[in-house]
C-alpha cells in the first residue's frame, strides 16, 4: 500500500511544541490521581517501552536482507548473535551479543500509513476512526500506560504508576479514563543537575514553607472547582496523594540519579537515552508500572533526532548517516538496561519493549547522494526482553523482500495483549466512555505464545 505524502521529519521545536499541546498543561495533581473503586489487581511487573518515533526501518536494525538486491538490503552488513537465524544489523554490536536474552517480533503488520496513525494504532490497539495523513491526530482512546494507571490505581507512596520519560509520547491521550491517567514527565534525566520538574517543589522547602504552598494551592483549586461542574467530588484526594508525591524521600530518591554508580551510569551512557534508559530501571524497581521512553535525540542536537527517514534535500537527511549517528547511543543504551535488569534479577518483573509506530519500504529512495526510505505499515519488527518471556527465538518472518509477513503474521494488538498478560490486566475487560458505550481494553489480538 503506498504510503501518504509526508513532509519528511519535522523540526524539533515542532515535536515539542506539539507534545506541549497534547498534554494540554495538566497539572501534577492531574497526572497523579486514579479511579476509585474500579479493582484490578497489583501484580509487582512493570514495563519499560522505548518508543522509536517516526518508524524504524527494520532492515537497518532487526530484520536485514543480505541476500536481496542492493536496492532492498541497504548499505550495512548483518552481524550474527548466539541464535541461529537472529541476525542484527551491524551498527548494533551489543545487542548482538545478547541474542539468548532478546526476542525479535519480525511480523508485525498493520495498515496506518501516517505517524500518528501508527503510534495510536501500536500504543492503544485502536485504529483510528478517521486516519489523518497529516499526522497531526490526536487518539481517541487511552495508551497502555493510562490503562494501566486506571487499572492499578494510584499507589498509597505517591509513586507515579505511568512516567514519561522526558514525557509521553504526544499522540496519545487519557480521553475517558481522565487526565489524571496521564503519563508523569520527567523532563531530561542527562540535564545536569536533573530534577523532574514537579519534584523540584520539595527542594529547599522546610516544613512550614511547604505547608503554606499547600494551602496557596489549595486556594487556588478551590476557585478552579468553582468552574468546574463535579471537580469537588474528586479532586481533594488526589491533591492528597500529589502532595505526598511532593514530600515523600522514597519517591524523590527514586529519581535520584547520583545514587547511582558513576561507572553504571557511563556504561549506560551519558546522554538522553543512556540516562533515561537507566532512570526507567529505578522507576520500575520502586513501584512505576510502564515507564516510556521517548527515543528522540538522544544529545541537545537537533540533527537526527527522529527515527523518520526519509530523504530530505535541504536538511541533508540521509538514512544511512542517520543510523550510524544515531546506532551506538541506542546500542549502549538498550543493551545495558537489559543486561542491568538481569544482573539484579529484574528479568521476570520488567519486561522491555523497542518498537516504533511502522517499518520502512523495501526499496531505498535517491537524490542528490542521499538514501532514505518511506513509511511501511506492512511489515515492522519489535525488540523484546525479560518479562519472563522465552527470549533468545525469532516470532514470525518477512519475505525476502522484506514488504510482507511470511510466516506467523502478527499484530500491534497481539503486542499488547502480550504486555498486558504481563502486567495482569484482562485486555477484555471495559471502560465506560462518556456517552455510556463499553469499550473493550482490547478490541481483539492474543498473547504471543512463543513467548509466554
Amino acid at each position: 500500500m503506498p504510503a501518504p505524502p509526508c513532509p519528511g521529519p519535522i523540526r524539533r521545536r515542532e515535536f515539542l511544541r506539539l507534545g506541549t499541546l497534547a498534554l494540554g498543561g495538566l497539572g501534577l495533581s492531574d497526572l497523579l490521581a486514579a479511579r476509585a473503586g474500579s479493582g484490578g489487581g497489583d501484580p509487582d511487573t512493570s514495563v519499560i517501552l522505548f518508543w522509536m518515533w517516526g518508524g524504524p526501518s527494520q532492515f537497518e536494525t532487526w530484520d536485514p536482507k543480505p541476500d536481496a538486491p542492493l536496492e532492498i538490503r541497504g548499505p550495512f552488513r548483518p552481524i550474527p548473535t548466539d541464535v541461529p537465524g537472529m541476525d542484527l544489523c551491524e551498527l548494533f554490536p551489543r545487542q548482538a551479543r545478547l541474542g539468548d536474552r532478546i526476542a525479535l517480533v519480525r511480523s508485525l503488520h498493520h495498515s496506518m500509513s501516517a505517524h500518528n496513525d501508527g503510534s495510536i494504532e501500536l500504543l492503544t490497539g485502536k485504529t483510528p476512526t478517521r486516519p489523518d495523513p497529516t499526522s497531526t491526530a490526536l487518539s481517541e482512546h487511552p495508551d497502555f500506560g493510562m490503562v494501566a494507571s486506571r487499572v492499578r490505581g494510584h499507589r498509597p507512596d505517591g509513586m507515579p504508576r505511568y512516567v514519561g520519560i522526558p514525557r509521553q509520547p504526544f499522540m496519545t491521550r487519557p480521553t475517558y479514563l481522565g487526565v489524571s491517567h496521564g503519563a508523569f514527565g520527567t523532563g531530561d534525566p542527562s540535564a545536569e543537575d536533573f530534577r523532574p520538574p514537579a519534584l523540584t517543589l520539595a527542594g529547599g522547602l522546610d516544613g512550614s514553607r511547604l505547608e503554606d504552598r499547600k494551602s496557596l494551592k489549595s486556594q487556588f483549586d478551590r476557585m478552579r472547582r468553582g468552574l468546574e461542574a463535579g471537580a469537588d467530588e474528586v479532586a481533594s484526594p488526589f491533591h492528597d496523594s500529589a502532595f505526598q508525591m511532593l514530600t515523600n524521600p522514597t519517591v524523590a530518591s527514586a529519581f535520584d540519579l547520583s545514587r547511582e554508580d558513576d561507572r553504571l551510569r557511563d556504561r549506560y551512557g551519558r546522554h538522553l537515552w543512556g540516562q533515561a534508559c537507566l532512570l526507567a530501571r529505578r522507576l520500575a524497581e520502586s513501584g512505576s508500572t510502564v515507564i516510556t521512553i521517548d527515543a528522540l535525540a538522544p544529545t541537545l542536537s537537533d540533527r537526527y533526532f527522529s527515527w523518520d527517514d526519509h530523504i530530505n534535500v535541504q536538511t541533508r537527511w540521509d538514512l544511512a548517516d542517520a543510523m550510524r549517528y544515531r546506532a551506538p547511543f541506542m546500542d549502549q543504551a538498550l543493551s545495558a538496561l537489559i543486561e542491568d535488569v538481569y544482573a539484579r534479577g529484574l528479568d521476570r518483573k520488567v519486561m522491555i519493549v523497542a518498537a516504533g509506530e511502522f517499518g520502512r519500504t523495501p526499496r531505498l529512495v535517491r537524490a542528490d547522494g542521499l538514501i532514505g526510505r518511506d513509511h511501511w505499515p506492512d511489515a515492522m519488527t519489535a525488540l523484546l526482553s525479560g518479562g519472563g518471556l522465552r527470549t533468545g527465538q525469532v516470532v514470525g518472518s518477512t519475505n525476502r523482500r522484506g514488504e510482507y509477513p511470511e510466516d506467523r503474521p502478527l499484530t500491534p494488538q497481539d503486542l499488547l495483549a502480550t504486555i498486558y498478560r504481563h502486567l495482569g490486566i484482562d485486555p477484555r475487560s471495559e471502560f465506560v466512555d462518556r456517552t455510556g458505550r463499553p469499550l473493550p481494553i482490547l478490541p481483539h489480538g492474543e498473547p504471543i505464545r512463543e513467548l509466554c
